[in-house]
């Protein structure tokens, strides 16, 4: 197997390759479920292409929680199945398919009423953990533990004293969302799949009733292409309706878009060891720890506005702080807020008006011939979504075709990334850099990182951090132009890097310098650099005022402030 690069050599190369022949499956959508579809085809010896029309992950795929978990609030929906899934999948992804990317986090969970609520959660968490180790991946996490009142405020001191009588805490799963799907690209091109971004599905290809391919404009360059295929694959997520509706076929189902936002804090602004789980009148507010930054959210309200940026409104932020501070001996303000994103779930559309009460379960349908449809489920079943999309594209394939291997299939940087982890101190004294910077590297991109390291070798440097955000390397900042498929200033400092959501000027104060790094990759000159900067600027300008307004329209409508894609 090789190590793909998607450069952008690479990506010209994969449309002419996409175009010259018929593929077996092709793939619309490059969030987590497309791209573990593209995946799943190619380590099945399909011959498979993956487009995108915007940046991988670009919508609700780099927009969550960050957690790969089994649903613990499913539980008491008696969706067992579902947890049950949930729980084997996080197992494989924490052991063997991406241990570099998928690492445990202690959440703690207040009680509030003495007697029967610790009894009712703590019989739930334990079913939880007994699920986990029955599904034969769940080991490797420490099991639930009951807490007094006094254990749980050693453990998390921000909490006020009157918010709890005690606490259960449990262990569950994070990852850099975005970061997981480059990698899901990257090592299904790394077993032959043609993948491009920014390259749109304009139309299907039709025979009669059967699709057999679609027209994919290179958004870029505006070339247009002719891609035809045995199977269609349309993993587009919240656009799946609008998919559809290119072929003039709403489909068997209905998706509907629920919105949720978070705020990024930092570390210091709430002491705590651990995570925190706190129950909502609606759902439940996570407090998830994330690098030296915390996570809050989320909400869960309808969305019918503008799917490629959704929009968080002064409201969702105040109902988000307002349900942390009732537990928090200091309350956070705006001004602790470094960062704010939102994303759309897709759920399936069902009898409940409640959002929240919509299916989290995953349908696969072949509406017509030639043309797979996925959608639904949750970010940590992705692989048995795609699974199934692929077995039922299979069904239309006159041939014989191995079964999914993807179980066992291990995801680029997973292979030698805890011998490169327990080496870290000699490659710091070799590369010159310290420790903590190879550590942090290592959580990133695995056994890969050694590309990065031959990119400092090759300039020093590179070796040194970003002024204005210095959790990351320059270094970060080519290999993603070079090697990740960035295309745009924004693909890097929203989803290749989080600088976006983890600075209090949003990546601003390095949009330029990033820019520079990314132009001798990318072949940009001065105005190009400029117009990337200006774009970024205006992007982040739109998204603070629609946080300054007072509801979805008007949030909406000062999003849309900003252009979507650098013009030509």
């Amino acid at each position: 197997m090789r190590t793909a690069t998607l450069g952008p050599a690479e990506r010209t190369a994969a449309l002419a390759a996409m175009a010259e022949r018929e593929l077996d499956v092709l793939v619309v959508g490059a969030g987590v479920v497309g791209a573990g579809t593209a995946l799943d085809a190619a380590t099945r010896g399909l011959s498979t292409g993956l487009v995108e029309a915007r940046d991988w992950a670009s919508g609700t795929s780099s927009r969550s929680s960050k957690l790969i978990h089994g649903g613990l609030r499913y539980l008491e929906m008696l969706d067992f199945a579902l947890v049950r899934e949930a729980l084997k999948e996080r197992g494989l992804l924490l052991e063997r398919l991406a241990p570099h990317l998928v690492k445990p986090v202690p959440f703690l969970y207040p009680l509030q009423h003495k007697g029967w609520e610790r009894f009712y959660a703590g019989s739930g968490v334990a079913l939880y953990d007994a699920m986990s180790v029955s599904s034969g991946h769940g080991r490797g996490l420490p099991v639930h533990r009951h807490l007094s009142r006094r254990r749980a405020l050693r453990v998390a001191p921000a909490l006020r004293k009157d918010a709890l009588v005690g606490a259960l805490q449990y262990y569950d799963a994070q990852m850099d969302d975005a970061r997981f799907v480059t990698e899901l690209v990257r090592t299904a091109a790394s077993y032959g799949a043609q993948v491009a971004n920014r390259a749109r599905v304009t139309g299907f290809l039709r025979e009669g009733e059967r699709v057999v391919g679609a027209l994919v404009q290179d958004v870029e360059g505006g070339t247009e292409y002719e891609v035809r295929a045995k199977q269609v694959v349309n993993a587009t997520g919240v656009w799946t309706d609008d998919t559809q509706g290119l072929i003039g076929e709403r489909g068997q189902f209905h998706v509907r878009a629920s919105k949720g936002i978070h705020l990024v804090v930092p570390k210091d602004r709430i002491h705590s060891t651990t995570g925190l789980i706190l129950r909502t009148e609606k759902s439940v507010l996570f407090v998830i720890p994330w690098g030296r930054h915390w996570i809050i959210g989320t909400t869960d309200t309808d969305w019918d506005l503008d799917k490629a940026h959704p929009a968080a409104s002064s409201a969702d932020i105040d109902y988000l702080l307002q349900h942390v501070n009732s537990v928090l001996n200091t309350p956070l303000t705006r001004d602790d807020v470094q960062g704010v994103y939102a994303g759309l779930r897709p759920l399936l559309a069902g009898e409940s008006d409640a959002t929240s009460k919509l299916s989290r379960e995953h349908t696969v349908a072949h509406p017509v011939p030639g043309l797979v449809v996925v959608a639904g489920g949750k970010y940590t079943t992705y692989r048995v979504m795609a699974k199934d999309a692929v077995d039922e594209a299979v069904h239309g394939l006159d041939q014989r075709v191995a079964a999914c291997v993807t179980e066992d299939t291990p995801l680029l940087g997973a292979e030698g990334y805890k011998a490169l982890w327990n080496a870290r101190a000699r490659i710091a004294a070799r590369t010159g850099l310290h420790v903590v910077r190879v550590e942090h590297l290592l959580n990133r991109y695995g056994s890969m990182t050694e590309e990065i390291l031959e990119l400092i070798l090759d300039d020093r440097t590179l070796g040194e951090p970003l002024p204005a955000a210095d959790d990351y390397l320059r270094a970060e900042i080519v290999y993603a132009a070079s090697h990740e498929g960035a295309r745009h200033l924004d693909d890097v400092l929203t989803r290749r890097t989080r600088i976006s959501i983890e600075t209090f000027d949003r990546g601003t104060r390095s949009a330029r310098l990033c820019a520079e790094l990314m132009a001798p990759v990318l072949g940009w000159d001065e105005e190009r650099i400029d117009r990337e900067v200006e774009h970024y600027e205006k992007r982040v300008e739109a998204e603070r005022e629609s946080q300054r307004q007072p509801d979805d329209l008007t949030a909406d409508a000062a999003r849309l402030g900003a252009p979507d894609i650098v013009p030509s």
